[in-house]
């Protein structure tokens, strides 16, 4: 429903009233600019005036949204209603509302183990295996890591959740990391045969699903980094991806973000 309050002025002669449902991909340089992915326009109100208030109902059923909302470093995808007045030798007068779209996904039909070696020669051999290769946002990373030589000394060990958001294409392509969590998983010095159990909830985190060249504009990827640190501070690691999906819509109030403003025709 959208309601037009005028308050103190007594009356708004007007050449039209309309309401926009919009999907934008923005960058961060280039916001002016947006991808628009979505359009759909329902006319509210032929010319005329407003006195006092006046109501509008509408409804656009049956959308498809394929992408979650998502807010990055450099991109931003966005859905929103734009209400828009078309004034005559005045200001139009717009007002939007950003709202929140998430998307649930089926479980995988198949969803196979990570197993992995990584060494240095004559130095250090481990084994690690993660129980799966896909997660959803409120699952358990379930896993082992195996010591077959230890020759050197080791002080603790962590899993580092890594987000890597690349936007553009081809040449183009500008990457960026943020390590979204840090779960240290052992503290002191392994030896040979010795075997320690990972067990990391991602439902504390950040998380968003995994997103692959949406509408060739960007792609946001997860991995699990394991990290190694020995007593001199040297770090040594692994990295594997993960892809991540959304089991159930989340409970959480969605960001929302009104604006007004007035456009010159």
């Amino acid at each position: 429903m959208v309601h037009v309050d005028l308050k103190k002025k007594k009356k708004l002669e007007h050449l039209g009233v309309k309401i926009e449902l919009l999907g934008h991909i923005e960058m961060l340089f280039d916001r002016s600019n947006p991808y628009e992915m979505l359009q759909l326009v329902k006319e509210l109100d032929s010319a005329g005036e407003i006195t006092g208030k006046k109501s509008y109902a509408f409804e656009f059923g049956n959308v498809v949204k394929n992408y979650e909302t998502y807010n990055g470093h450099n991109v931003r995808l966005r859905y929103f209603l734009r209400v828009k007045i078309t004034r005559h030798m005045a200001y139009d007068i717009t007002k939007t509302l950003d709202f929140a779209v998430q998307n649930k996904m089926p479980d995988p039909e198949i969803n196979n183990s990570i197993k992995m070696e990584v060494g240095i020669e004559d130095c250090l051999h481990i084994e690690f295996e993660y129980n799966k290769s896909k997660y959803h946002l409120d699952d358990v990373v379930v896993g082992k890591i195996f010591f077959l030589l230890v020759r050197i000394k080791i002080k603790y060990m962590e899993i580092v959740i890594i987000r890597r958001e690349s936007t553009g294409s081809g040449p183009n392509t500008y990457s960026e990391s943020e390590n979204v969590a840090k779960f240290e998983i052992m503290d002191g010095a392994p030896v040979r045969g010795e075997s320690i159990p990972i067990r990391l909830f991602l439902s504390p985190y950040n998380l968003t699903p995994t997103m692959k060249n949406v509408h060739n504009k960007f792609t946001v990827k997860y991995y699990l980094n394991l990290v190694l640190v020995d007593e001199e501070d040297r770090r040594y690691f692994k990295q594997q991806e993960i892809i991540l999906r959304r089991k159930r819509l989340s409970g959480k109030k969605p960001f929302i973000k009104r604006t007004e403003q007035k456009q010159g025709k």
